[in-house]
């Protein structure tokens, strides 16, 4: 078509946007490559860096025999079946060869940084040394040479349809044309009235909720795409970190050593538990919140690992300003906090008969984060789910990353990748790095039959 600007056009260069555009130039295209930021890497440059996979070269080399099978069953099986199998297996079986893939463009992915993320038993997670800026700079870095225009500090305004077709985007309210388009905008994490209608989870904790990603993500790409007439995946997906609220520092991780419990007063959970699954424990709680509970024994003794902001200083600080509530029995916090007293009394004396014999008879939490709750004054700190770490509501595509309508059928010339998507994502993270790689395997999968489609 001699009226086309390019042959595929990319809105969002995060890490699928950056990995859409190296697999459609790879495919001979001509690609735009548009990003409302300054620069491109996205949530995927903010990241851990954590790429999540079955049956690598890494794994290998650390002795650890693992495939794409078992990863398929273990990630459906955690999340009760309530995603889109067909979405998940495309992940699992690319999860290995995407990683190749990463390598070979050069990331690094030491040896040591191999770990078990989520609630697996395996090794999975593949943590680059650069952590997500890494990924996101070799991304970006492979575009050098290639077929790309990349345009910074742009905003689409909205898809461009011509004959029941996408054929390209609206920036400035001028058409630039294009054989297909790939949305890799990212979530709508920076979007509260997004929040409201499609994670409620997340608006209910009001203020105290705040969004950890890139503040480009506000759902441009889900709100163009559904005014097309794409469809939209079921709401409340996504990942909520818990926080006491005492800053907005982003600290996935809770101290393992206090005990977690809720309002009745009992403990729920091993709370050294990965933070990818304790929220969503934490959901089916009264209220949706606990309170971490300690003693004087234990807040003396508080180190800055891995969760500064509960180091033995700032904890004394807190107590004396809030949010840390302290009394000098534990009844008397119970009634402060809103917890059954003579529960936790109980709770509290058989924690410390756990915590002197070294066995943590209830939740079999490691013997070393067992501290009794004895020594006064004693603690209570409220805890919530509402950090906002990605969304997963968002476009139904299916497995070769084609946008889906209402009637669930392909959106001619329309691609989506990358956390603007849904159907991936369920009530369970059940790997962390799994968010990263669904943002670079469907990116890969969206920008190589995005440029077929075009080149066609």
């Amino acid at each position: 078509m001699s009226d086309r600007d390019y042959d595929v056009i990319i809105v969002g260069a995060g890490g699928a946007g950056l990995s859409a555009a190296i697999e459609a130039t790879d495919a001979g295209a001509r690609v735009l490559l548009i990003e409302a930021g300054a620069k491109a890497g996205g949530s995927t440059a903010l990241s851990g860096g954590v790429y999540w996979a079955a049956g690598t070269s890494l794994q290998r080399e650390a002795g650890i025999e693992d495939d794409a099978e078992s990863q398929f069953h273990y990630y459906m099986t955690v999340n009760q079946y309530k995603v889109d199998p067909a979405l998940v297996r495309r992940y699992c079986d690319l999860s290995a060869p995407t990683f190749e893939w990463l390598v070979g463009l050069g990331v690094n992915f030491p040896l040591e940084n191999l770990y078990v993320s989520g609630v697996d038993k395996i090794r999975r997670g593949h943590r680059a040394a650069g952590h997500g800026a890494e990924i996101a700079e070799v991304l970006e870095g492979a575009l050098a040479g290639r077929s790309v225009d990349l345009a910074t500090h742009t905003r689409v305004q909205d898809l461009l349809i011509e004959d029941g077709r996408v054929t390209g985007v609206i920036v400035d309210g001028d058409p630039v044309r294009a054989g297909a388009v790939v949305i890799a905008s990212g979530g709508f994490g920076n979007n509260r009235r997004l929040w409201a209608e499609l994670y409620p989870s997340a608006a209910k904790q009001g203020e105290l909720a705040w969004y950890i990603g890139a503040d480009e993500c506000r759902g441009d790409g889900l709100e163009m795409g559904r005014r097309a007439g794409a469809d939209v995946t079921r709401p409340d997906i996504g990942l909520l970190l818990m926080t006491p609220g005492f800053a907005h520092d982003v600290e996935s991780y809770l101290p393992p050593w206090v005990v977690h419990v809720n309002h009745e007063g009992r403990r729920f959970i091993d709370e050294s538990t990965e933070y990818s699954v304790l929220s969503e424990v934490l959901s089916t709680q009264t209220a949706g919140e606990c309170f971490a509970v300690f003693d004087e024994a234990a807040r003396a003794e508080a180190k800055a690992h891995p969760a500064p902001n509960w180091a033995a200083d700032r904890l004394a600080e807190f107590a004396e300003k809030g949010p840390v509530v302290k009394a000098d029995t534990l009844p008397e916090l119970a009634e402060r906090i809103g917890v059954r007293p003579d529960t936790l009394v109980t709770t509290a004396a058989r924690y410390s008969a756990d915590a002197r014999a070294g066995r943590d008879m209830g939740f079999f939490k490691d013997a070393g984060h067992l501290r009794p709750i004895e020594t006064p004054p004693f603690y209570g700190v409220r805890i919530r789910p509402a950090i906002v770490c990605w969304t997963g509501t968002g476009l139904r595509i299916d497995a070769e990353a084609r946008v889906l309508d209402q009637a669930d059928r392909i959106m001619p010339g329309l691609f989506a990748a990358g956390e603007t998507t849904g159907g991936f994502a369920g009530p369970c993270y059940a790997g962390g790095g799994a968010s990263v790689g669904n943002a670079v395997i469907f990116g890969r999968i969206a920008g190589a039959n995005a440029a077929k489609l075009a080149l066609a």
